[in-house]
């Protein structure tokens, strides 16, 4: 397996979980709107959906990790990085990895497991209301999003050194962004002329590529 093949691979492993993981988010909006309708119009309060809904959202926000990093998209102060050429963007990367990010997500990994194994042992169940629900399955997401994460690293890792090698970055899977939106808005539109719609697709794609530039890696078309 050649690199190129290598860090796709793990890009899609990402994206895949990312993705599956964003559907909590409808249960989310199900939970939060049944809770108001009970509480305000029944006055039928339910107190084991404050639980679920901080699982389900915590769930998003841990799995989710992976696929940001994936998509470069954790914010980075980048007044200065943005200037600089690739490799010393590779550079500066790799030793943040292995100073910072090998370090940090390996012990969350770690200490999550045990957290986790605990919570297993014990039964545990939320001590925030009374007959709380099981937390034990929740907390099992601490090690698996440090796993995801770790292997994500693994991947961006071994993109700064395919960079300091040949002095570009090696391309991402690209996946749907708000240019798609846009594009597919105006298409759409029955009150926008032609002209119109290039100009305005143009313009977003324009900075779209500006702000793709301030980051890291180009983008492979699925």
């Amino acid at each position: 397996m050649n690199a190129q093949r290598f860090l796709h691979t793990i890009d899609g492993i990402s994206t895949w979980t990312g993705k599956a993981a964003a559907w909590l988010i409808v249960g989310l909006m199900a939970l939060v709107c049944a809770e108001v309708f009970k509480r305000y119009i029944l006055n039928m309060p339910t107190a084991w959906i404050f639980d679920a809904s901080n699982m389900l959202y915590g769930t998003l926000f841990m799995i989710g990790g992976a696929y940001t990093l994936a998509q470069n998209a954790h914010v980075r102060g980048d007044f200065l990085y943005s200037s600089m050429r690739p490799r010393t963007q590779a550079g500066l990367d790799l030793v943040l990895y292995i100073a910072f990010f090998l370090p940090g997500i390996a012990a969350l990994a770690y200490a999550g497991w045990d957290y986790a194994s605990d919570s297993w042992r014990i039964n545990e169940h939320s001590n925030v209301t009374a007959d709380g629900p099981p937390v034990y399955h929740f907390k099992f997401m601490i090690p698996l999003a440090g796993a995801l994460l770790l292997l994500q690293g693994a991947a961006e890792i071994t993109r700064c050194i395919v960079c300091l090698k040949t002095g570009v970055w090696p391309s991402r899977l690209k996946d749907v962004s708000e240019i798609d939106v846009v594009e597919e808005q105006l298409a759409l539109s029955e009150h926008v002329d032609e002209e119109s719609r290039k100009v305005a697709i143009e313009h977003a794609q324009d900075i779209e590529e500006s702000a793709r530039q301030r980051g890291m890696g180009g983008d492979l078309l699925k």
